[in-house]
């Protein structure tokens, strides 16, 4: 009997613990060592930032879910990973051995590498969902008491669709509180040009974007790099294509919601063959760490290298859909490799986004995700709005009922069209 270790319960965590436990039966151990009990949502945090969703709304407790499907939960989290004895060493000081681990945690938010920013400075956040309870607080009060806004990502952030999202939907709740007249409004991005998302753009993002912005009156300062932040403003230097300042801003704030750059959590940052010097962990083709075979990882976790040399470092993004495909191949070699069989599945990498703008949005396709692509595709309307809402309904119910893909989602993509972006490649047979 193999014993199966996820650690991390995000999006990537719980639905390949949920496939997991479907493809190896009840005759194999499932655990799933995370920090708390809870499922979090994260798409719906810019919601719950202006009071669209309450923290309620987007949160499942795993204990009873788990307990049924047969999944030990271990809510006491990881202090360190002991690769080379197959043993994690949990929060508590108890430890954990596995004959395989998925990584799974997402990332640290480096909020200390920028001076002022983050929960702790003066810039509010909405990566995880005590952040954006906590910019609700702030959005009131500038309801309250107007003034100028900044929203956007620094330097090395691999995640800009919720940035964009993020500042839509703060206009139109502003719009909605009829003080939108008063309050200025500037996008601040690492990015090359509005649009590039970590991905050189996908279809016309840059000319949706840059439309969008316009259309809503914001301003937007690209290739910055956020040197501090104070109470009342934000010191931004434009980086030229040769790497100089090209000019400084100082950027007035009464609010702001700046995304941060991402690192490896601390359980396994700085261990050699593991991870990158950043903390991200390293894998093959088949999700599988080249110096401990018996480690895969997926998600934000896992080490991409940028997209082409940019004036402000870029991340690349891990989006839900390539996650997905990551997890599909991760449960598929696991499976082989308890057989005593080699892995063969690996990740398609694909990327369909929903951004959602508050009452209209952007939804772009890529496939691959990282260039150069056969499929590049881009759009927006209303119906993002619609379709990101049911998007959080079905996964939510999905964690809820602990399935790992219900039949209504292949139904649901197929209608989209784009049933085999989430399909995994298989080696050819050796003939």
């Amino acid at each position: 009997m193999a014993h199966v270790v996820v650690l991390g319960a995000g999006l990537g965590g719980t639905i390949l613990a949920s496939e997991l436990r479907e493809k190896l039966g009840r005759q194999h151990s499932i655990s799933v060592v995370t920090k708390g009990s809870s499922f979090r949502f994260v798409p719906s945090n810019p919601w719950v930032a202006v009071g669209w969703r309450q923290q309620a709304d987007v949160e499942v407790d795993l204990t009873g879910i788990f307990a049924q499907t047969g999944i030990a939960l271990h809510p006491q989290g990881a202090r360190r990973l002991h690769p080379a004895e197959r043993r994690i060493e949990l929060g508590d000081g108890a430890s954990l051995t596995y004959d395989y681990l998925v990584i799974a945690t997402g990332p640290e938010l480096a909020f200390d590498e920028v001076e002022g920013l983050g929960p702790e400075g003066h810039t509010a956040s909405v990566c995880q969902v005590d952040h954006a309870v906590a910019a609700k607080d702030g959005f009131e009060a500038l309801v309250a008491n107007p003034g100028p806004v900044i929203v956007g990502a620094v330097q090395g952030a691999s995640c800009f669709g919720p940035a964009y999202e993020f500042a839509f939907i703060l206009d139109k709740a502003l719009r909605d509180a009829r003080v939108r007249d008063r309050v200025p409004m500037t996008f601040v991005t690492s990015e090359p040009y509005i649009g590039h998302l970590g991905l050189d753009g996908v279809g016309d993002t840059r000319g949706l974007l840059e439309s969008a912005l316009r259309q809503r009156h914001i301003k937007w300062i690209a290739n910055a790099r956020v040197d501090r932040v104070e109470a009342d403003r934000m010191h931004v230097s434009e980086i030229a294509e040769d790497g100089s300042v090209a000019r400084t801003h100082e950027v007035p704030q009464a609010f702001s919601m700046m995304l941060p750059a991402f690192r490896g959590v601390a359980a396994v940052r700085g261990i050699e063959g593991l991870t990158n010097p950043r903390g991200f962990v390293l894998i093959d083709k088949y999700q599988r760490n080249p110096a401990f075979p018996e480690i895969f990882a997926v998600g934000v976790c896992v080490a991409i290298p940028p997209i082409g040399k940019t004036p402000v470092p870029v991340g690349v993004p891990k989006t839900g859909f390539m996650i997905e495909s990551m997890v599909t191949a991760t449960v598929r070699n696991i499976d082989r490799l308890i057989a005593g069989q080699r892995p063969d599945a690996q990740a398609t990498w694909n990327a369909v986004c929903l951004a959602d703008f508050g009452d209209s949005g952007i939804a772009f396709v890529a496939q691959p995700q990282i260039p150069p692509r056969n499929v590049s595709w881009s759009a927006s309307g209303k119906w993002v709005h619609a379709a990101k809402i049911g998007f959080e309904k079905y996964f939510l119910h999905k964690v809820r009922t602990g399935k790992s893909e219900p039949i209504y989602e292949k139904l649901a993509l197929q209608a989209l069209g784009i049933d085999k972006l989430k399909e995994v490649k298989f080696d050819q047979p050796v003939t």
